[in-house]
């Protein structure tokens, strides 16, 4: 999972990058980079948090009137300064690429265009991939033409052919110097691409694609919506727009979205993260309710800060009092996107303090978005219980997890899932609570598709129910891209 932002504009573009990435940090902490264009490429990338990465000066370096810029969340490819994004290919005629997503079959296609294209690939991020067979695809013909429209064409004929090799999800934004910025979505729409539009006073509009509308309102962009699956948007030099949708299949966009990954404020697929969180916890409070219903905690507690609004919600379907019991230290970053699993363990302590008046002598209900490893919960659990806690309840906005993903989210292995592995009575033993509830995957799915006017008949939970939408993933294909990530992991 990553946060990618495209802008074309007919205002130098690098501070708006600059600041989109602020917006999308919650999205990617391992590293940063922006790429912009005019005559030629300008690039300025680095390790770390957006703020820790460009100065002003890095900014007023970065020329041209568009651009696109990436903040990453590793899981595929190694964590040097050559596996940052963007990505850019001199020949033909120049072309960057930033993508959000995971490539399935990424080895076959990387030994394909070493062994038959015989082509260097530079990294090991599978984004190098679609940035080659972007541009194998896109022929000089193509390049040279100078027709807009034409061009166009050729783009989604040449993104046509990627859908029909590439197996995964990617949404991704580019750049091709001399035509204009690119955008395209994988035809399930697995991972979010939204845009926006920005009116000026002499008439023309600016136009801006990202992970998510975070970074619109501060921008002074309109929302527009989302891109289609399948669907291709072109921007040429004098900012005219281009759509059109290549191929769609069922439309499967990924659920942790909802549950974690998305910023409450945003808007995907139609659906707001905030209002489908309000139903998180409502469903899941009803299914207390039915569950234990002579059970009524004192205090509902989120595992800050993304279960916060489930909570909220939550504490009101019981009428019982909502309370933000653990402070989190907002200079520490997300603990389920750090590297590794002593980082996460250590970074729990490090951002959460319990309160003790909020926590002493009192039944305390944690709700929390989801448990993964199972190791930051019950480290919550433990520190809840140290501040004097009478009874501990545990709740889930996520069922359980019980298959790697395959499609952008860090579930390498299902060794690593706690839910793969013990069964409910034994992850209530081994997190130490008195009462455990998990979502239902029916209340979940419920609670995103509430509204019924998004086109989203089930999404993608292959986490949990291990229905892949695409790559024809089975158990063999699994246990060996297992192997792989272990291996990846070690080197």
């Amino acid at each position: 999972m990553c946060g990618i932002v495209g802008i074309h504009s007919h205002e130098p573009v690098a501070a708006e990058l600059h600041d989109s990435l602020i917006h999308l940090q919650h999205r990617g902490q391992d590293a940063a980079g922006i790429l912009t264009c005019s005559e030629r490429f300008y690039t300025k990338h680095g390790l770390g948090l957006v703020r820790e990465i460009f100065t002003p000066d890095d900014i007023a370096k970065l020329n041209g009137h568009v651009g696109i810029a990436h903040t990453r969340y590793p899981t595929a490819g190694g964590y040097s300064e050559a596996d940052i994004q963007p990505l850019w290919i001199g020949s033909p005629r120049g072309i960057a690429l930033a993508h959000n997503g995971n490539l399935v079959n990424y080895q076959t296609l990387s030994h394909q265009i070493r062994t038959q294209q015989h082509r260097h690939l530079n990294s090991s991020l599978d984004s190098e991939v679609l940035l080659q067979l972007l541009a194998d695809y896109l022929s000089n013909d193509s390049l040279k033409n100078e027709e807009d429209e034409q061009f166009f064409f050729q783009l989604c004929q040449a993104i046509k052919k990627i859908f029909d090799v590439v197996k995964g999800s990617y949404s991704v934004v580019g750049v091709v110097i001399g035509k204009g910025l690119v955008a395209f979505r994988d035809p399930h729409g697995i991972r979010p691409l939204v845009w926006g539009e920005r009116k000026r006073e002499d008439g023309r509009s600016d136009y801006i694609f990202a992970s998510e509308n975070t970074p619109f309102y501060a921008l002074g962009f309109e929302p527009m919506g989302d891109l289609a699956p399948g669907e291709v948007a072109f921007v040429n030099r004098e900012g005219k727009l281009f759509k059109q949708i290549v191929e769609a299949r069922a439309f499967t966009p990924c659920i942790f979205e909802y549950i974690y990954f998305a910023r409450p404020d945003a808007t995907l697929n139609q659906v707001s993260v905030y209002r489908s969180r309000l139903r998180m916890g409502q469903n899941l409070a009803k299914k207390w309710k039915q569950a234990y219903p002579n059970v009524v905690p004192d205090v509902v507690i989120p595992a800050p800060f993304t279960a916060n609004t489930a909570a909220l919600s939550f504490a009101h379907e019981l009428g019982v009092r909502y309370s933000e019991g653990l402070y989190k230290n907002p200079f520490i970053g997300r603990t389920f996107i750090m590297p590794n699993q002593s980082a996460r363990a250590q970074g729990v302590r490090y951002k959460l303090t319990p309160q003790r008046t909020e926590i002493e002598n009192k039944k305390v209900l944690i709700l929390d978005d989801s448990i993964v490893r199972g190791t930051t919960s019950r480290e919550i659990v433990k520190m809840v219980k140290e501040f004097g806690a009478k009874e501990i309840y545990f709740v889930s906005s996520c069922p359980p997890i019980k298959h790697p993903c395959f499609y952008g989210i860090d579930m390498p292995s299902r060794k690593e899932l706690i839910a793969a592995n013990q069964s409910l009575d034994q992850i209530q033993a081994y997190l130490g609570v008195d009462k455990l509830l998990y979502q239902t995957q029916e209340d979940l799915v419920e609670a995103v598709t509430r509204r019924g006017e998004h086109g989203i008949k089930r999404p993608c939970m292959a986490c949990m129910d291990a229905q892949y939408v695409c790559g024809e993933i089975n158990e063999e294909v699994m246990a060996k891209m297992e192997a792989n990530r272990e291996l990846e992991r070690v080197e």
